[in-house]
């Protein structure tokens, strides 16, 4: 798994093998943030969930994010990111929180410019989890939240205040994009 862009584009990122990960691919990375830079083009502040071996976040501080959050709950790979933060040289642009997404959730309080969510496919509650970020103050009118799921488990339009701006498919991968509703 390398990294498709930016500072530390070409670097070979760590992983966890025999553990039941799945790594968003070079090619949905690739597709991801070329998605994000047509919606909006520069992010401060940026949060992963479910972060596994860290790669989204990571490839977000090489496409010159300035500080991105990290969460999960299994201590290999909070290791696995740590490792591959001090490969990049981005260590010092963020934090590994090693908890569950619900328990991160419950104490963060920086308000987040993008968010990934990418849990494991076999979760269903992703609906509920996306309801439950947006009405959180770590999203605000500009934030962006980028959720990885299953294309055979299809989300909303709508969760309250967030809809969908995008959704593409990339093989069994599907990557929905969701933003606060403007309301005048």
């Amino acid at each position: 798994m390398r990294i498709t862009g930016g500072s530390a584009k070409g670097q070979i990122l760590k992983t966890i093998p025999g553990m039941s990960l799945r790594p968003t691919t070079d090619k949905v990375r690739e597709a991801i943030f070329s998605m994000l830079l047509s919606i909006a083009g520069s992010w401060k502040r940026g949060l992963d969930l479910f972060a596994g071996s860290g790669a989204l976040g990571i490839e977000a501080l090489s496409r010159d994010m300035q500080w991105i959050d990290f969460v999960d709950q299994n201590k290999k790979c909070c290791q696995v990111i740590e490792e591959n933060l001090k490969k990049t040289g981005f260590k010092d642009r963020s934090h590994i929180y090693c908890c569950s997404v619900n328990k991160a959730l419950g104490f963060l309080d920086s308000c987040y410019d993008l968010i990934f969510i990418d849990p494991p496919y076999a979760d269903r509650t992703l609906g509920q989890l996306i309801f439950e970020i947006g009405a959180k103050e770590i999203v605000s009118a500009d934030t962006l939240i980028l959720a990885s799921h299953s294309s055979r488990s299809l989300l909303e339009n709508q969760y309250d205040t967030l809809v969908k701006l995008k959704e593409k498919r990339y093989g069994d991968t599907c990557i929905s994009i969701y933003r606060k509703e403007v309301t005048y």
